[in-house]
Parts: structure tokens; C-alpha cells; sequence
């Protein structure tokens, strides 16, 4: 219990409840692993349908006759839209809820996925990757953020990595998905069965899913709800109390974009964020044109699909490997060492004769999946120890920022680097990209230190 006023009579000498220790020092109840369960299955559809678009490229370009070059601004539109969606995701949520904010993103990229199948041309295909991709950019930081809002703070950490690693896991069964249905009813029932699935899900969770209990204490008129939410959590609260959030009122009092240079935090700042640039130019070659890359190898359909699932099998378990390294024993050796890995994979596969040995080139992507996705998804938890609260929010949105150029730089330098050197130069772009990476982040002072244990 607190005596400091609530939000909606400040002059009042009831009792008001702290809402968000209620949650951050209670127990993870059955109904907020629930909740954040919806909010990964969210994910999961996100990665699911995003990732569509890799699997039928090969497809599409073979029916109509194009070439690779044609489909350049089709996936330049769908991560140019992602951005966008990511930088209006926080607005949305703040103004109208974390549960609409997730709701509505699923909503969007299930109904122009879906309508992807009708697309009689590459133009339509573009604007309609350019609408899913603002749902999907949406997805992530909203449903993240509830998430967050939702888990008991010694629980957050690895709940909020697991969520993110939900996108290669939603890319894993796309893949499982696309070698089912494209041989059967091709692309185009490929993104019908795709954005009906997302739309099916989106729709249950607009009866399922709750709202935020962080959002609600700023909302006087729905308290009641606020109430209610907490006793299904196992927390009541009298119906005389108010409420209060100390910590969200203190993040409200963020420091400007200029805050992230100063203080010491230039160097830093500025190094993640070409970490995260080279490392989402690297994923995002990877979800966009890695099964198009193994079919101009020579490699059947079926084959290249099978490269990005794997790529994505390796990424799932990379990411909770390095997240339960990082708790362990800080973040600087195992971020380093999983780019080292992720760059020598990518070499390493230089050698390997596509069609010859087929069976030794996926399990190399998988590895490199591995490690490239490692990083990736727990550079997140390295943005959150580097900025301190009143920067935290604009620090990991100014760094993803800068990794949605990359992904957006890597719809043209697929298509260009594979048309000139083939499979070798697309590999020996990714191991480049993770060699940056890797100096990026030894550059990077305020590693996530190791833990100390009482005895």
C-alpha cells in the first residue's frame, strides 16, 4: 500500500495501490503466463506470415518469368512498412492499449497476406507487403511490451527473449507450412491459407486477450477492470483504493534523443547501433531471398524452402542458448563468440557444393541460423542494461531504428549480390556482416556484467 495520491483525485487522502509492484514482486500466476502465451502465439503468426514472402519468391519468379531484380521493391515495400509499423507501434499502444495495439497489427498483416493471393502483378504484390509489413512491424513491440507489463520482473528477461524468438520460430513452421501447401495450391493458396490463419487468430484474441494492468492504472474510469484483472491474477485490491504506477510516471520523465551521446554513452550508442544495422541487414537477407539463393544454386523448390526452415530451427534454439549464457556469465563473451560462429559458418560454407552436398549446406544454414539469431535477439537485453530508464525506450527504438535500414538495405543487396557472384557472394555477404557485427559490439563498454552469486 502507498499514501501517494491517485491519478484521478490527486488531492485525495484515500489509499492507493503501486499496481505495477503488485505484478513486479508477485508471483507469475497461471493467467499472466497465459497472456503472455497469447502475446507469443502473436509473435509466432508474425513470423509466420512475414516470412511467406521468402518461400514464394522462387515460385512466383518462375511462373511469371522474372527475374530476381522485378521482385526487388516488393520486399523492399514489406520492411520498409515494418519500420513504419515498429516507429507508430508505441503511439498506437499508449493511446488506445497494448491489447489493441496487438490485436490490430495481427488483424492488418492477416488481411493483406491473405489478399497477396489475388495480386495480379508485382506492383500490387509491393503495396500490399508494404500494408502486412506496417501489422508486422506492429506486432512485435506491442506484444513484447505487454509481455513485459505482464511478467513479474524476475521473470521478464528470458519471458521478453522468448517472445522475440518467436519470430524464427513463426518463420520454422512457414516453412513446414510452404513445403505442404505450395506443391498443392502454389502461391497464391499459400498467402490465402496464411493471412486466414493470422486473421482466424486475430479475431480470438480480440475476445481472449486482456489489457495491460500498466495501462489501465492511468485510467481512472477503468479501475473496475483494473480491479478485476488483478484478482484473476490473485491480487485483490479493495474497492476503496485507487492506484498508482511510480515507475512508469518516473519513465515518463525521458531525457531527449541528445541524452543517448551524452554521459559517456556516445561510443556505445553509436556502435550498437551499426550492430544492429549489419546484423538485420544479415536476418533479413536471409527471410527474404535464402530460398531464392539455393534455387539459382540449383536447388528443387522444395529443397530451398527446407534452408530457411532451418536457418530459422537453429535460430529459435540460438536465441534461448545465448539468453541463458548471457545470465550467466555476462554478455560480452557469448555475443562475440556467436558472432565469430555465425561469420566462420557463413565461410565455411563456401566450400560446400550446393547440389553435391546438400544435406552438409542446411545443416550449415541451420548453424548459421544459430548464431546470427543468437545475436540478434538478445541485443534487445543488451539495449536495456546500456540506457538508463529515463533513455531506455528511445535508445532500443533509435538502435532498431537503424537495424530496419539494414533489413531495408538487404532487399537490393540480395537481389544484386546474388545475380553477380551467385551462392559464394550471398554467403560471403553474411559473414562479412557478422564480422562488423562483432567489431561493433567489442567496441560496445557497457557489456551486460556477469552476475554475482551469494554464497
Amino acid at each position: 500500500m502507498s499514501s501517494t495520491p491517485s491519478f484521478a483525485d490527486p488531492g485525495a487522502a484515500r489509499h492507493t495501490v503501486d499496481a505495477g509492484r503488485l505484478i513486479d514482486a508477485g508471483p507469475f500466476t497461471a493467467m499472466q503466463q497465459i497472456t503472455v502465451l497469447l502475446a507469443a502465439l502473436s509473435i509466432v503468426m508474425d513470423g509466420f506470415d512475414g516470412q511467406l514472402i521468402g518461400f514464394a519468391i522462387p515460385v512466383i519468379l518462375q511462373e511469371w518469368g522474372l527475374q530476381r531484380s522485378a521482385f526487388v521493391p516488393a520486399v523492399a515495400a514489406g520492411l520498409i512498412g515494418m519500420g513504419l509499423g515498429s516507429a507508430c507501434a508505441g503511439l498506437f499502444a499508449d493511446r488506445f492499449g497494448r491489447r489493441w495495439a496487438v490485436v490490430s497489427s495481427v488483424l492488418v498483416f492477416g488481411a493483406a497476406t491473405a489478399c497477396i493471393g489475388f495480386a495480379p502483378d508485382v506492383a500490387t504484390i509491393a503495396w500490399l507487403r508494404l500494408i502486412a509489413g506496417f501489422g508486422i512491424g506492429g506486432a512485435l513491440p506491442s506484444s513484447t511490451t505487454l509481455t513485459a507489463e505482464y511478467t513479474p520482473t524476475r521473470w521478464r528477461t528470458v519471458m521478453v527473449t522468448a517472445t522475440i524468438v518467436c519470430v524464427p520460430l513463426g518463420g520454422m513452421l512457414a516453412g513446414l507450412f510452404a513445403g505442404q501447401v505450395l506443391p498443392l495450391y502454389g502461391w497464391r493458396g499459400l498467402f490465402w491459407s496464411g493471412g486466414l490463419l493470422a486473421l482466424a487468430f486475430g479475431v480470438a484474441l480480440a475476445f481472449v486477450l486482456p489489457e495491460s494492468p500498466r495501462f489501465l492504472v492511468r485510467r481512472p474510469a477503468r479501475w473496475p477492470e483494473l480491479r478485476a484483472l488483478l484478482a484473476r491474477m490473485g491480487r485483490a485490491v479493495a474497492v476503496e483504493d485507487g492506484f498508482n504506477d511510480p515507475v512508469e510516471q518516473r519513465k515518463e520523465q525521458r531525457a531527449g534523443f541528445g541524452a543517448l551521446f551524452q554521459a559517456g554513452m556516445a561510443r556505445d550508442t553509436l556502435a550498437i547501433w551499426c550492430a544492429f544495422f549489419m546484423c538485420l541487414l544479415a536476418v533479413y537477407s536471409a527471410f527474404s531471398w535464402l530460398p531464392t539463393m539455393l534455387t539459382a544454386a540449383g536447388l528443387p523448390v522444395a529443397i530451398a524452402g527446407s534452408g530457411l526452415t532451418a536457418y530459422n530451427l537453429g535460430g529459435v534454439i540460438g536465441a534461448l542458448g545465448c539468453a541463458m549464457a548471457i545470465n550467466r556469465f555476462g554478455s560480452r563473451g557469448p555475443l562475440l563468440l556467436c558472432c565469430v560462429g555465425a561469420a566462420a559458418s557463413a565461410f565455411a560454407m563456401l566450400a560446400v557444393d550446393a547440389r553435391g552436398d546438400t544435406a552438409l549446406l542446411i545443416f550449415g544454414l541451420g548453424l548459421h541460423g544459430l548464431f546470427v539469431n543468437a545475436v540478434q535477439s538478445t541485443m534487445y537485453a543488451l539495449c536495456a542494461y546500456i540506457y538508463p530508464t529515463q533513455v531506455r525506450a528511445t535508445g532500443t527504438a533509435s538502435a532498431l531504428a537503424f537495424g530496419r535500414l539494414g533489413a531495408i538495405l538487404s532487399a537490393f543487396a540480395g537481389a544484386v549480390v546474388i545475380t553477380a557472384g551467385g551462392a559464394g557472394g550471398y554467403l560471403g555477404m553474411l559473414g562479412v556482416a557478422m564480422v562488423l557485427v562483432f567489431v561493433a559490439l567489442a567496441v560496445v563498454r557497457q557489456h551486460i556484467a556477469r552476475p554475482t552469486r551469494n554464497a
